[in-house]
């Protein structure tokens, strides 16, 4: 057994935008199929998690998109574990190919936690999970967002509130975290649309999101959105994802390129 797990995947016809092209979340969601299936093939389907009462939560991912998917092409994912520190915290790459090579990769950081009264907590895993998997740290290397090539001091912050529906709520009873990539979204298609441009033109070139607590049901979620700055001709922005306290839920980086918003936008 070599650690890599592969399978082909297409995405159903929802995951598409009016401009026929998968949403950077509809991407996120590949991203996680890909690490359910990759430990049921090893013996942990999501039911034994829940028989145990343990599970992985993401603490955060670094995501690059190098080509759109169009309805119908058919992808070949394939996933490995990097490592598994301490018992703990794991990082599991993901890669989207086709004939014509990356589509869009991942770094996942992974963190095991144990059930406790009102919720979860880290915990080590057991030597049973733990031997389960095989960690490949020698195959490519990690997902990292471009760096920026031009820097805003102050840009103008575009803010929106919601109150998280009770139907979002995933197996772990909390906001699934592709949808955190939805809202930072969200708010750069408000910031095109304030600047009389076609949101669905935006063209996702890379995203991060990393967690400080996750947003449950009918919990009251601000996002506080700005331009930080440019990687080329692309834009990148800041996102602050907190609660009605200002307490916080996550922060999120977005490069998103569209004519029109950038240095001459």
């Amino acid at each position: 057994m070599d650690g890599v797990h592969s399978f082909a995947y297409r995405l159903p016809r929802d995951a598409f935008s009016p401009r026929q092209v998968a949403r950077p979340g509809e991407v996120w969601r590949v991203f996680q199929e890909a690490a359910v299936r990759a430990s049921t093939a090893c013996g942990w389907p999501p039911q034994r998690y829940l028989d145990e009462g343990v599970a992985f939560v993401v603490t955060s991912m670094n995501a690059t998109h190098h080509r759109e998917i169009r309805y119908g092409q058919e992808l070949c994912v394939r996933t490995w574990l990097r490592d598994f520190r301490r018992g703990v915290l794991t990082k599991r790459e993901v890669r989207l190919e086709d004939e014509d090579g990356p589509i869009a990769s991942t770094t996942q950081q992974w963190a095991h936690v144990a059930a406790i009264e009102g919720g979860f907590a880290p915990s080590p895993a057991s030597p049973e999970l733990i031997g389960a998997f095989v960690a490949r740290d020698d195959l490519e290397p990690v997902v990292t967002l471009p760096a920026m090539t031009e820097t805003l001091d102050q840009s103008s912050e575009q803010v929106f509130a919601f109150d998280c529906w009770q139907t979002w709520m995933d197996p772990l009873d909390h906001a699934n975290h592709p949808l955190y990539v939805d809202w930072a979204d969200e708010a750069v298609a408000r910031i095109a649309v304030a600047r009389g441009l076609d949101p669905q033109a935006i063209v996702a070139r890379a995203e991060r999101v990393a967690w400080k607590a996750g947003v449950g049901a009918g919990d009251r979620v601000i996002v506080r959105s700005r331009l930080a700055g440019f990687v080329g001709q692309a834009c990148l922005f800041r996102h602050r994802l907190e609660g009605r306290e200002g307490q916080l839920f996550a922060r999120a980086t977005t490069v998103r390129e569209l004519p029109g918003l950038g240095r001459s936008g």
